[in-house]
């Protein structure tokens, strides 16, 4: 089958388009036929293997190369075969999911990193749900705590985890505001934000406004000026880390946020989201509802995910990026 490889870490000239052994599925895996994979900010990481510590912490890479040599984790298409003990799906069916190698024609995982693709979104869309959509639900109800009633403010609100964040504290209950730059207002107004902040304008840590909860996906931002627009008990959670040196990145920010919040009334979280199954249901149970839409900002095909990662290092496009296989 054909793959995006990659021997050593690097800019995206270091992925090959290039025939490996198509995967055979083990007892309780499913080997999927790709129709689409999606491209996120973790992508580039694992990609580039910066900053050095995420070698370190990530069990999929290793200190000089990557130990799982194709690039891409969110998956949508379509079963192929099923292990002999895998249960959950048949041949023909269409799903969605994370797995270790999707930027290819077929990807293997375990049948419970998949879930049954929502019939109102295409495969392309399905692609970009799985581990945006992870970060998001997990920071506002599991972090964030956010309940009915509460201010919240999403900065960043423009990325994918921003506005998935967005959606995911609307359908909570939450008031919501968005920030972003000025060419992505529109943007985060589409997907339902009661206000929205452009930056370049406004500074929303000048403390003249506080929020119950801060979802930060901007990664830039110091915790004083974080806390000035967070209620005297609100909740600052941090997801992701730019910026900084090659190795610790942003993540010194992450890792100060527990130890200031022991000293002060306001709870300061970084968020290690997680890939769960279950969470993956909730994902499909909230679209289905129409409370939850991923946006498409341009697509190319495996071939071009060279390209697709220079786009998403860039940063110019209006939605998620997608490989079409």
């Amino acid at each position: 089958m054909k793959a995006i490889v990659q021997d050593r870490y690097g800019g995206p000239e270091v992925l090959e388009f290039r025939d490996i052994d198509r995967p055979v599925p083990a007892d309780n895996e499913v080997l999927v036929q790709v129709q689409a994979a999606g491209v996120h900010r973790g992508d580039w990481h694992i990609m580039t293997g910066l900053p050095y510590m995420i070698r370190i912490a990530v069990p999929t890479l290793g200190l000089r190369r990557p130990k799982v040599p194709v690039l891409g984790l969110d998956v949508a298409g379509r079963v192929e075969a099923v292990g002999a003990q895998a249960t959950r799906f048949r041949p023909g069916d269409e799903v969605f999911g994370w797995c270790g190698g999707s930027f290819a024609e077929y990807a293997c995982a375990s049948e419970d990193h998949f879930a049954a693709k929502p019939a109102v979104l295409s495969f392309e869309e399905a692609a970009v749900v799985p581990i945006s959509g992870f970060a998001a639900l997990q920071a506002v109800r599991d972090v964030g705590e956010v309940q009915p009633g509460h201010k919240v403010l999403v900065i960043g609100a423009a990325g994918a985890v921003g506005w998935f964040a967005v959606q995911v504290a609307k359908a909570f209950g939450a008031q919501v505001t968005g920030v972003a730059g000025t060419t992505q207002v529109e943007l985060v107004r589409s997907v339902g934000a009661d206000e929205v902040i452009d930056y370049t304008r406004e500074d929303v840590t000048d403390g003249t406004r506080q929020w119950d909860v801060i979802i930060d996906t901007g990664g830039r931002r110091t915790l004083s000026q974080l806390r000035r627009a967070l209620t005297p008990k609100g909740t600052l959670v941090i997801v992701g880390g730019e910026g900084g040196g090659r190795w610790m990145g942003g993540f010194l920010r992450n890792l100060r946020a527990p130890l200031v919040s022991r000293f002060v009334g306001q709870r300061l979280r970084m968020l290690v989201s997680k890939e769960r199954q279950e969470d993956l249901q909730v994902l499909g149970e909230l679209i289905e509802a129409g409370k939850l839409r991923p946006r498409i900002g341009r697509t190319y095909p495996l071939g071009e995910a060279p390209e697709a990662m220079r786009a998403l290092e860039a940063g110019n496009t209006r939605g998620k990026i997608v490989i079409t296989v």
